[in-house]
This record gives C-alpha cells, structure tokens and sequence, in this order.
C-alpha cells in the first residue's frame, strides 16, 4: 500500500512538471515527462510493484541472490583460472601431444653422424637488414604527405 502511494505521488509530480513545460511551449519535452510519469502508475495497476515488494521482504529471496552471485563468482574464477593455464583439459592434452610428436619422429643425432659434424649456418632472415628499417619509415612518410603533415 505504501508504494502504491508513492508511485501515485511520484506520478502527481511528473505530470505537473509536464504541465508546466507545456505550459512553456515545450510540448515535446512535455510529452516526454508525461510519458515517464504514467510508468510508475503503470507499474502499479499491472502489479509489478506487488511483486517486486513480496520479492524483496521474503529472506529466502536474498539467500537465492546470493547463491546466483556466488555461482557467477565460481564461474569467472575458473575462467580465470583456465586463462592462465592456457585451457582446457582437451587442449592441453592436444598441445602435450602435439610436443611430443615431432622430438618422437625425429632421429636421434649422435657423434658419428654427419649432421652433427656441421656447424650450425644461421638464416638470412635472423639477421636484420640495413636498409630494412629505411623502407618501413619510407611507407610512413608518404601517407604523412599524403595527407599533408
């Protein structure tokens, strides 16, 4: 009964407001009040406000909010914990596999094979490039004078 009231009261005032802006040549404006005021009358005649009220007085209410809140703090607890090591149980033991395969295929190099007697020869690619740091700062400078800076 007391939310009844109170909506109804909060309804009375928004719909002055909007008198008073209508009376101010703002129709727009108080048409958009007086829309916003008929919701909490609206809410009462609908029995929404009933509920809501039975809801939030009942202790076995809040025990389930809590348990919710408790069930969505495992949850993101063991999302993180997954992140951080690197998933699921599948797909670590896909990525274990997956290590494993290549050294088990691999043949093993001993002393007396030729591949060991020749030294490592590192890539092209490993060593940077002089003129690379030059081309990438070239891209740059056209689309700076491109648009004008």
């Amino acid at each position: 009964m007391l939310a009844e009231t109170i909506c109804s009261a909060a309804s009375a005032a928004g719909l002055g407001i909007a008198a008073i802006a209508a009376y101010r040549k703002r129709f727009l404006a108080a048409t958009r009040i007086a829309a916003y005021a008929l919701v909490p009358v609206g809410l009462v005649l609908t029995g929404v406000v009933e509920w809501v009220s039975g809801i939030a007085f009942k202790p076995e209410v809040w025990v389930g909010f809590g348990l919710l809140g408790l069930s969505w703090l495992l949850f993101m607890t063991t999302r993180a914990v997954e992140r951080r090591t690197g998933g699921t149980r599948k797909e670590r033991r896909a990525a274990r596999r997956e290590e494993v395969a290549p050294q088990a295929s691999a043949p093993p190099l001993g002393a007396g094979s030729p591949a060991a007697a020749q030294p490592k020869r590192s890539r092209p690619e490993a060593q940077p490039k002089a003129g690379g740091a030059g081309e990438d700062f070239s891209d740059i400078e056209a689309i700076l004078k491109k648009h004008g800076i």
